[in-house]
């Protein structure tokens, strides 16, 4: 698979909602919050999936009912366009989890 070209994070979130750039390095970052953890694991399940066939992987962090997000494409050193297809199927994961 060929892997995308680095557009930045400043360009990704023209395309995103929700969604900040990292104070450190080119990547995205969002946080999800659920109704509890059976909900936040339950999504975290759904997007890993939905990862494993982009063969694009996200940096989470899980506590309870917050998950928190980094995207960003280690091959390209920032932020590509396959960040922003993982970002909209979390978004679409979270709209649809109730």
């Amino acid at each position: 698979m060929t892997r995308p070209a680095r557009i930045g994070a400043q360009a990704a979130l023209l395309e995103l909602s929700g969604w900040a750039a990292a104070p450190e390095r080119d990547a995205i970052v969002k946080t999800f919050v659920f109704t509890d953890f059976n909900a936040a694991f339950g999504w975290m399940t759904r997007v890993a999936l939905a990862a494993e066939k982009l063969d694009h992987h996200p940096e989470w962090f899980n506590v309870y009912n917050r998950v928190e997000v980094t995207l960003a494409t280690h091959d390209a050193d920032g932020v590509t366009e396959l960040d922003v297809r993982l970002a909209k199927v979390m978004d679409d994961a979270a709209r649809s989890r109730d």
